[in-house]
Parts: C-alpha cells; sequence; structure tokens
C-alpha cells in the first residue's frame, strides 16, 4: 500500500466493552472509550441478513490506521469497535498492512437496521 493514497482524516472513538453488575446477579455490557484514532474507511461488501427477527443490513468495512505496536493502547484488538457519529465498526481482525507496519488494516462489520 504507499502511503500517499492513505488518508487518514476521519475521526474514530476506540471502544471496549465492559461487564457492570446489573443489580440482580447478573451483569450488563456497557462501552468505555479508550480515545481517539485517525483512519481510512472503505467499504468492501454488503449484504441484507436477519438478526433478532429484523432485517439488518450487514456490512463489510476496511479501515485504515497508522501503525501501532501490539499491546499499545492505540492499538485496537479483536472484539473492540470503533465509532464513527452514529455509526458503529466492530474489529473482527486487525493485521499490519506490511512488513513496516506504518498502517494498521482492521477488518470490521458494520451492522444496521433497514
Amino acid at each position: 500500500m504507499s502511503k500517499a493514497r492513505v488518508k487518514t482524516n476521519r475521526p474514530l472513538i476506540l471502544e471496549s466493552a465492559m461487564r457492570v453488575p446489573d443489580g440482580a446477579g447478573g451483569y450488563d455490557e456497557v462501552w468505555s472509550a479508550l480515545g481517539t484514532l485517525w483512519g481510512q474507511v472503505e467499504a468492501r461488501s454488503g449484504r441484507l441478513t436477519n438478526a433478532h427477527g429484523a432485517t439488518v443490513s450487514d456490512l463489510s468495512v476496511k479501515i485504515t490506521l497508522r501503525g501501532a505496536p501490539v499491546g499499545a493502547s492505540n492499538r485496537p484488538v479483536a472484539g473492540q469497535r470503533l465509532r464513527s457519529g452514529d455509526r458503529l465498526f466492530r474489529v473482527d481482525s486487525v493485521s499490519e498492512d506490511n512488513a513496516g507496519g506504518f498502517y494498521l488494516i482492521c477488518h470490521c462489520q458494520e451492522e444496521r437496521a433497514v
């Protein structure tokens, strides 16, 4: 990937799920913001599907971010999500774009009710 072609000009909030007690012996899942990353979002493929009795648009998305070493707080991991306004992107996998690791490639899914 050429560095000149990547425009990491969209702010994305990195979020991680946390479990909090619900007061009834169980727990609720809440999302906590970890920080803002700048990225480029590219739609890959999409389809309509059914989830929980509703029709949803399932969109595969490639998000390119600036590189960060494994274990760094600004490097997403599978199971986290990226937020852009009201759009949510579930992170499925993260890898470097090449051996230099200047950029990270996040393969994500965006699911929206239609």
